[in-house]
């Protein structure tokens, strides 16, 4: 078993009641939200978990798939690198950003479905089968269908097993080029600042009941020099319950104080505003992360970034 979830498993098995992170299960509550939470840093060490059996139960991959997806493009040479063109299909699809060429880099970053769609039909299905299972990713249903199986619910895998691959990701203990992890490190890079560079795919399986929402990544911090793996799946009722997926992973990153501030965006108040009918709860994470935060030995830095 890989090192980290046979870490995780002794941890379970040997102190259920100390395996929930009271912080992180503070955030998921003031959301409102049922999920799971993975931060782990590098080599296993430290592991801040909020719902462990959620953590350990499979869901449908989604486009958090980008990520082995776009190594296997770049690997079977069917994507020349993250510059590389796609034309678009003349296909008008429900996301104006999908109607146009695109790049590798802007495929990935506007998660285009038909864009990787027009990959996998390349790829097909025995070479999908034969990476799935070097990588050792999730659990795939036979028989799939090649330019779907990451959407249709046939492709699943549990928060546990996203850390443990995106640490084999990281490290280049998979069977890939030094070029095809390169790139692929090009694509997933989401935000640098002077403190940090996050690396990330979101995911949402909105034919799933209920609906699952996913971000899952790593992080690069400076001071101190270290590398934190996370990742989240949550309930969602909705388009609207999307961008909760990057804020609960934003402060947990801040909570446990992997991660400080980010630039708050001119309309934040009234974001908050127009949420609170959906979300009562929801403005709460900004006060309950600044009282977990000054409760700490660093003062509070503020707010952390909705949207």
């Amino acid at each position: 078993m890989p090192r980290l979830l046979a870490l995780l498993a002794a941890l379970f098995i040997a102190a259920p009641g100390h395996a929930e992170d009271a912080d992180l299960a503070a955030l998921f509550a003031a959301a409102g939200v049922e999920g799971t939470l993975v931060i782990a840093d590098l080599a296993g060490d430290s592991v801040h978990v909020h719902n462990a059996p959620r953590a350990a139960q499979r869901f449908p991959a989604a486009s958090t798939f980008k990520i082995l997806n776009t190594l296997v493009a770049l690997e079977e040479g069917v994507v020349a690198g993250p510059d590389a063109l796609i034309p678009w299909d003349g296909q008008m699809h429900d996301m104006p950003d999908w109607n146009r060429d695109h790049t590798l880099a802007s495929a990935f970053a506007t998660s285009c479905v038909w864009c990787y769609q027009t990959l996998a039909r390349e790829i097909g299905a025995e070479r999908y089968r034969s990476h799935l299972e070097r990588a050792g990713y999730g659990a795939l249903a036979e028989p799939f269908d090649p330019v779907a199986f990451w959407l249709d619910g046939s492709l699943t895998i549990s928060a546990l097993e996203q850390v443990e691959f995106l640490r084999r990701v990281i490290l280049r203990t998979l069977p890939y080029r030094a070029s095809s992890y390169a790139g692929l490190r090009r694509v997933m890079l989401a935000e640098t600042t002077e403190q940090h560079r996050l690396f990330a795919k979101t995911g949402w399986a909105a034919r799933a009941t209920p609906q699952i929402g996913w971000y899952v990544g790593y992080v690069e911090t400076e001071r101190p020099e270290a590398t934190w793996i996370f990742a989240l799946n949550m309930d969602t009722r909705g388009a609207a319950d999307l961008p909760l997926r990057r804020d609960l992973v934003r402060a947990g990153l801040r909570v446990k104080g992997i991660i400080v501030g980010t630039t708050i965006r001119s309309d934040f108040r009234e974001l908050k505003s127009d949420r609170r009918g959906l979300f009562p709860d929801l403005l709460t994470i900004e006060s309950l992360f600044l009282d977990l935060q000054t409760a700490g030995s660093e003062p509070a830095a503020g707010y952390f970034q909705i949207c």
